[in-house]
């Protein structure tokens, strides 16, 4: 099948991938650029995998004030060079993921993350409501962790839906841009502040 400049453009739109991955992934799903999109996310995912364990030793420190100043979050995400962290695409990965902390109030960063207290707190809720089904201990059992499971999905900030886009996760924008830059890039930490709430910083 021929492919146009037409489709490899909708294509970089969508992915932000080079024009000759994009040329050359679209010829292996046949034009289909849904497949096409998915092709382009394996290969970003492969390549986060093989640089995961690369230092990151630059990046940035960004402050950002949600409109009305009520709510404020302080990020780190890292790098490898501070060629990257100069990058356009770089510091707009880095806006937006703290736009998505102001609005989507993520607990930690990754599940290894989530204080203890917190997951011991939502266990213990989950257990009183599960005993309250008069269900036997082992589908309780079950019932809590698969409970735990769908918090975690909620609340840790990789695993969220991306306020901007909520087909995708943040896991998913921070593999594309992995993928994009060549390089190993780590959301590090954040604090969250909101007038009058003391909490919600990840370490």
């Amino acid at each position: 099948m021929s492919i146009s400049s037409e489709m490899v453009k909708e294509l970089r739109d969508k992915t932000g991938a080079g024009v000759m991955d994009c040329k050359k992934a679209l010829q292996e799903a046949d034009g289909d650029m849904s497949k096409a999109v998915d092709e382009l996310r394996k290969r970003g995912a492969a390549a986060a995998e093989k640089k995961a364990g690369r230092s990151t030793g630059e990046g940035w420190i960004y402050s950002y004030i949600h409109p009305g100043n009520r709510v404020g979050v302080l990020l780190e995400v890292n790098c490898e060079t501070d060629f990257v962290a100069r990058t356009e695409d770089f510091q707009a990965f880095v806006h937006d993921v703290a736009l998505h902390i102001a609005a989507a109030v993520p607990v930690s960063v990754s599940r290894d993350d989530v204080p203890a207290d917190k997951i011991a707190k939502e266990r213990e809720i989950y257990t009183a409501q599960a005993k309250e089904s008069g269900k036997p201990d082992n589908v309780i059992e079950k019932m809590i962790e698969g409970r735990l499971t769908k918090w975690m999905a909620e609340n840790v900030l990789l695993e969220q839906p991306f306020v901007k886009d909520p087909d995708k996760k943040v896991q998913d924008l921070l593999t594309d841009l992995v993928g994009k830059l060549g390089e190993n890039i780590l959301i590090k930490r954040f604090t969250r502040y909101q007038i009058g709430i003391y909490e919600n910083e990840s370490e």
